[in-house]
């Protein structure tokens, strides 16, 4: 999974960046600090990974991994080449969702671009630059989809739709917002648009307001309209916060977050939003020589898992041995849960669950 940070400048992106990846991204107090995308490969914490260890005692430990993209702060005109907007769009489509980070605190010591804090118009100033790069794409479409129609009628759906679409853009609304059918989903497979992609809003607010306030804070409110609209995920954080826990131990980590009853830090709470708004889960390969956790879409099938692991397990893929975590947990170890019928055989057609322990077998 690969996400990417967005935001106006001096909205606490970089220090965000910084604290949930301990990358040591540049962070200061004027526009346009971010210039060249800064990249944190981050662990994905996963306490049945760390269960699983603790059985096999293995000689390799492998969590699935993340990737942070900090893409340099936008500024209205990106579209058009303004400020660092070219680099912005292009470091953008290379991402699988975007975690936009919206100020939600007021600070008379860091300079708002705009002047003044309004999280609506800050969402909407770096949106609109999306929406305009999207129609561009959408107009040369249309005319490539007007053309094919002159040799096949049937392409008329896909220009009805498009020019839908494009209607829909120019009422300022992201591509994400728009109510696709099936069919009209497969039309956009070949074009993807900016304004398309998930979004989680990060909306960044003062310890104050994070710790007891949340409820009163109107930029925060604003966010979540915004998000419902846009069928988009809200996740309140303080990125001040979380550069205070980053470089604690494991232990104080846990005893500062029970203090201030919250259910895991930023990374947690992130990866597992990301998780839920692109569609993943994790299957486990446990033994003594590595304990690995391995991530896939919804829905894969285990000869298309196996092969993430590696082409050959695809090929010759034969069975899959598997058990579920809880089930293995609850009988102790792999011998147990197959003296209990627990370890099941499944075939090609078997759809891969969150958390199954997995054995391939394959013959190449």
């Amino acid at each position: 999974m690969k996400l990417g940070m967005v935001g106006l400048p001096n909205v606490g992106k970089s220090t965000l960046f910084n604290a949930l990846t301990n990358a040591g991204a540049q962070s200061a107090n004027y526009p346009f600090c971010t210039i060249e995308p800064n990249v944190g490969i981050v662990s994905v914490p996963d306490e049945r990974l760390d269960a699983l260890a603790k059985m096999y005692n293995p000689e390799k430990f492998t969590p699935a991994t993340l990737e942070f993209v900090d893409i340099a702060g936008l500024v209205k005109g990106a579209s058009k080449g303004e400020g660092l907007g070219n680099k912005f769009l292009s470091n953008i489509r290379e991402v699988d969702a975007i975690v936009h980070v919206v100020r939600c605190f007021e600070d008379d010591n860091i300079i708002h671009v705009d002047g003044s804090v309004s999280a609506s118009r800050d969402i909407e100033t770096i949106n609109l630059e999306l929406i305009f790069s999207d129609l561009e794409i959408l107009e040369r479409r249309i005319d490539r989809a007007k053309k094919a129609v002159k040799g096949d009628k049937s392409v008329q759906k896909q220009v009805d739709f498009f020019e839908s679409l494009k209607a829909h853009l120019e009422n300022g609304k992201s591509a994400r917002s728009y109510d696709y059918t099936e069919e009209e989903r497969e039309f956009l497979k070949d074009t993807p648009l900016l304004s398309n992609k998930p979004v989680i809003y990060a909306a960044n607010l003062s310890e104050a307001d994070f710790t007891g306030g949340i409820d009163s804070n109107v930029q925060y409110k604003a966010v979540c309209e915004t998000a419902l609209e846009e069928k988009a995920e809200v996740l309140p954080i303080c990125a001040q916060i979380e550069a205070e826990i980053a470089d604690m131990s494991d232990e104080d980590k846990s005893l500062f977050l029970s203090d201030m009853n919250l259910d895991g830090s930023g990374l947690t709470r992130i990866i597992k939003t990301g998780y839920r708004l692109l569609g993943l889960i994790s299957f486990l390969t446990a033994g003594t020589p590595e304990v690995r956790a391995w991530t896939i879409t919804k829905g894969t099938k285990a000869p298309q898992a196996a092969g993430k692991i590696h082409t050959d397990f695809e090929k010759g893929f034969i069975r899959a041995e598997i058990v579920s975590f809880d089930d293995l947990m609850s009988c102790g170890s792999m011998a147990a849960a197959k003296e209990k019928g627990l370890v099941r055989l499944e075939g090609k057609d078997y759809v891969m669950q969150d958390g199954d322990v997995t054995l391939f077998r394959f013959n190449v």
